[in-house]
């Protein structure tokens, strides 16, 4: 049944353009020319984001800034667990995902840990990567307080997910 949504959707919307009587064709090779035209201009803030991840997670940079504040999270009764997922996730998607699979198989899912990585994880967002694609997709140079707002909007569904998680699961 799946397998016939997209088929049924591209037919709708021919019928939908010979309805309107629009060109069709054109209108997609328009679409495909407006497409590569921001994909040539998203390029470059993509290929610099890989490189900046790719330094960042080989660095072992991450590791080294949760040795620095593992102390402090502890003070707190943060679980210094997590904490590599919390810096990594506002970076990257896929080595925070990388992170959370290495908690779970460590920790199990069921347990405190895992289940909070769990929440920061479904609760956080990849605000640098998002910013740095929606700015520059739309040809905005500077940002304004774009980046510490959606910061402090991670640092809270961190916090958030500590003690939602420890209300409910603890």
């Amino acid at each position: 049944m799946i397998n016939y949504f997209i088929p049924v959707i591209v037919i709708i919307i021919i019928v939908y353009g010979i309805y309107k009587k629009v060109d069709i064709f054109d209108t997609f090779i328009l679409g495909v020319k407006e497409g590569m035209r921001l994909s040539i201009n998203l390029f470059p803030t993509i290929f610099t984001m890989i490189i900046a991840i790719s330094i960042i997670t080989d660095s072992n940079i991450i590791n080294y800034v949760c040795n620095l504040l593992n102390n402090f999270f502890i003070k707190i009764n943060f679980p210094s667990q997590v904490l590599p997922l919390a810096l990594l996730r506002p970076i990257s998607g896929s080595s925070s995902l990388v992170v959370l699979n290495d908690i779970l198989a460590k920790h199990g899912t069921d347990t405190f840990i895992g289940r909070l990585a769990s929440v920061m994880q479904g609760s956080t967002d990849t605000t640098i990567y998002i910013i740095s694609m929606y700015f520059a997709s739309i040809g905005i140079k500077k940002i304004r307080y774009s980046l510490l707002v959606g910061l402090l909007a991670d640092l809270l569904s961190v916090i958030l997910s500590v003690v939602v998680v420890s209300i409910y699961f603890k």
